[in-house]
């Protein structure tokens, strides 16, 4: 099955695919903890927010990226942003990158069940034999979330990209197969279960 746009849909949150008219929305949520000041990060400063949908709409087209804007169900807010990447469409095998979600929804079990319903998209409606996870090797929040999913670590590839600040980043890549994926869903769900019995 080929990976192209479709709409993805929990109990708290709401992945459909980016749009120019999310701009004002993802500024707004980029805006909410500054997150473009993190220096091991990619999020897009207030003023690049649509050349970073252009980029990423851009990808669509040439059939690499599958980009989503994340929207909170409960006030209808948008939350930030994430995307199927680096797709080989043959076998097919996907990235789950470019991820980021204002400061406010951290803890909030959204990005949790965006993972969820993006790996449940993967492996259950596409059949990839593999999703991929990569981050920044001194992105300890990140590593401890990807870890926190049931991925492992493939390797790390040193030296392999620049930051924007210029410096040389060592990028972890973690995987999830196939054959792990029910135990992955099953910690998710759990995971997602107990967040909201505390809500």
């Amino acid at each position: 099955m080929k990976v192209q746009p479709v709409t993805l849909s929990g109990s708290l949150v709401h992945l459909e695919p980016l749009q120019p008219e999310h701009h004002d929305g993802l500024v707004a949520a980029a805006q909410d903890g500054e997150l473009w000041q993190l220096w091991y990060t990619s999020v897009p400063e207030p003023s690049g927010m649509a050349a970073e949908i252009e980029r990423r709409l851009h990808f669509q087209e040439t059939g690499q990226m599958v980009p989503f804007t994340a929207r909170r169900l409960k006030d209808d807010r948008i939350i930030g942003m994430t995307s199927l990447m680096n797709i080989d469409q043959a076998l097919p095998r996907v990235e789950i990158g470019s991820t980021w979600n204002a400061a406010s929804s951290h803890g909030s079990g959204t990005n949790a069940e965006s993972k969820l319903l993006l790996l449940t998209h993967a492996f259950e409606e596409l059949g990839c034999p593999a999703v991929e996870l990569r981050t920044h090797w001194l992105n300890a929040q990140s590593r401890a979330a990807i870890e926190r999913l049931g991925a492992r670590l493939d390797g790390i590839l040193r030296s392999h990209t620049r930051a924007k600040d210029g410096t040389l980043r060592d990028t972890c890549v973690y995987s999830i197969v196939a054959s792990e994926w029910p135990a992955v869903r099953s910690g998710l769900e759990f995971r997602l279960n107990r967040h909201q019995q505390q809500t």
